[in-house]
């Protein structure tokens, strides 16, 4: 039963990647990073670190010269190796999600998807004092119904798909993430906040509802009432409520929302990859289980996937030689 359910989401999945990401040109700028977060090196260049070799057979299409720059992937290195950066880089909108953002972030998203040696990845911002605005309403003007329509249902697409990465996934949300800026946050395990973080819904005050998972996401996270309340009222909240309210695993001083979720991805990097993956499967689908013992199959199912592998036993020996664990996800 849980083979034929998984089989039937991932042709969902393919089905729903195959129409929205390869029709359109991959809007997606590409770099490796060093040692340091922040160190970028263009994959251009000759002195860029090596990379995975499933990024070379799209290197050409990554590097095109008419490739955006909304988005970047960056691959951490040396010790921080196995965490990936996705940052949103369209400065002058405040990160709105246009139709070409989106396509470079489904992109980003499935370079991720592709990559077996990737272990966490972080959305973040490069833009300061803010997260993202949310779409991009100058856009959204020029659009039919029908484009609308469309639009709404690839960015619906791209945060379910971002959901259901096999990784954890963390938004180091700093200053506004609003409309489509939260939902994308909330399609993610982690959000961590810096205090100035502001966090809202305001859909209804345009005539409209969150159209990108919001209405089924929030309820799931905190309650019913309050999630009717932010959404039907457009409130908005700050971080530190964010994360009374449990929108946020975690609120830090301003400026500090993406060390802390590097803290967090550097921790889930340094467990069993195989296990951290079956966890996060065992939780996801286990919520969607009513019958007590089919969620305890599930539960045995991902547990067995642990269990015939060389982490189980590095991690016994490690725990015998009192010695820190090297898993390699196998």
């Amino acid at each position: 039963m849980f083979a034929l359910r998984s089989l039937s989401r991932s042709v969902t999945r393919d089905s729903i990647s195959n129409v929205i990401a390869y029709q359109y040109k991959a809007c997606l700028s590409f770099v490796t990073v060093s040692h340091h977060p922040h160190h970028i090196l263009d994959a251009s260049n000759g002195n860029a670190t090596r990379y995975h070799y499933q990024y070379q057979t799209q290197r050409t299409l990554i590097l095109e010269p008419s490739a955006s720059e909304f988005v970047k992937l960056h691959k951490l290195q040396h010790s921080d190796s196995g965490i990936v950066e996705v940052s949103l880089d369209r400065a002058k909108n405040k990160n709105a999600i246009d139709t070409k953002l989106m396509r470079g972030l489904k992109h980003a998203l499935e370079l991720i998807n592709q990559d077996s040696s990737t272990n966490v990845a972080i959305i973040t911002s490069s833009v300061p004092g803010v997260y993202c605005a949310g779409a991009d309403l100058k856009e959204r003007k020029t659009f039919s119904a029908s484009e609308v329509r469309e639009y709404s249902k690839a960015l619906r697409a791209t945060f379910s798909f971002l959901e259901r990465l096999p990784i954890p996934t963390i938004a180091a949300v700093e200053g506004a993430a609003l409309g489509g800026g939260l939902e994308l946050a909330l399609a993610c395990d982690f959000r961590i906040c810096g205090e100035d973080a502001l966090l809202g819904l305001p859909e209804t005050g345009h005539a409209i509802i969150p159209g990108a998972g919001a209405t089924r996401r929030l309820p799931r996270l905190i309650s019913k009432a309050i999630a009717k309340d932010l959404i039907l009222t457009g409130r908005r909240v700050y971080g530190r409520e964010a994360e009374a309210l449990g929108l946020a695993n975690y609120c830090v001083p301003a400026g500090e929302a993406y060390t802390k979720a590097l803290e967090v991805a550097r921790n889930i990097n340094e467990k069993g990859p195989i296990a951290v993956r079956a966890g996060k499967r065992a939780i996801e689908e286990g919520l969607l289980i009513s019958d007590p013992e089919e969620a305890a199959d599930l539960e045995e199912a991902c547990y067995e996937m642990t269990l015939n592998t060389k982490d189980r036993l590095e991690g016994l020996a490690a725990f015998v030689e009192k010695r820190k664990p090297n898993y390699k996800g196998e």
